[in-house]
């Protein structure tokens, strides 16, 4: 395990997973570091996923990361949230991040253990998809406090979940609990609510791995809409509710 800053004060770290990409994981962060912010934590996102990072863009952040001899200073939303992000380090957002996997994993640690953090009731970490180097190195290298696994409804994911789900097995990583996005879509016009993924499999994974249900989030536009305006602070939203409710009821010491 890396240590943090010896400034840092971080009291729970929430990993967000998923076994694939497109399942909404970066936006299920943002959303679930802003539900906790509203209800007076003081929260941050670690952006793991270094070669796709989208949370700065989300949050409408371009400040670059301040440096001092001290250590590195994370950048700071409209809302309180500070974000370390591979973005806030790049001269241009667009700028590609041609990285072979140690390099990566490096940097991720560096964001843990070079940034002063806090004071920090639940840092997120935004993890890229998939069981790889950067997964592995968030699990060996950060003191998770558990899991939290984003998927959708098609069937093919659920195969995709047990394998994140055994992955947090075999590193011995508590699972919170699971997310579903894109369950439903609900028409403004008739009040009806259409599957457009297909049925949800989410009661079976539940009880397959007996993991618990944490929110189900429908497609709404008005999220990618402010994602793309930088403006998902803004979208009062309480789908993530119960989701935020659970995590109140974590408990700890800083480290």
């Amino acid at each position: 395990m890396e240590k943090p800053h010896e400034m840092s004060q971080i009291r729970k770290v929430i990993g967000i997973v998923s076994g694939k990409g497109g399942v909404g994981k970066s936006m299920v962060t943002s959303l679930l570091a802003i539900a906790m912010s509203k209800r007076g934590f003081h929260t941050a996102i670690l952006d793991a996923d270094i070669t796709g990072p989208s949370i700065p863009k989300a949050f409408g952040v371009t400040e670059k990361i301040r440096q001092t001899e001290s250590g590195i200073f994370p950048s700071t939303t409209e809302g309180g949230i500070q974000i370390m992000s591979v973005n806030l380090i790049l001269p241009r957002e667009t700028d590609a991040v041609v990285w072979r996997g140690p390099i990566l994993a490096n940097t991720v640690k560096q964001f843990w253990k070079d940034v002063i953090w806090g004071p920090i009731d639940y840092m997120f970490v935004d993890m890229p998809p998939g069981t790889g180097d950067i997964p592995l190195t968030v699990f060996q290298s950060l003191p998770l406090d558990g899991i939290i696994i984003v998927t959708s409804p098609q069937e093919l994911v659920s195969m995709i979940v047990s394998k994140a789900v055994n992955m947090a097995e075999l590193m011995q990583i508590p699972i919170l609990g699971i997310i579903e996005n894109m369950s439903y879509f609900k028409c403004p016009d008739n009040g009806k609510e259409y599957k457009i993924f297909g049925e949800s499999h989410l009661e079976e994974i539940s009880k397959l791995h007996k993991i618990s249900i944490l929110g189900r989030l429908p497609i709404d536009p008005k999220l990618s809409l402010a994602c793309d305006k930088g403006a998902i602070e803004k979208v009062e939203d309480g789908q993530l509710s119960s989701a935020a409710g659970f995590l109140e009821t974590l408990t700890g010491h800083c480290r």
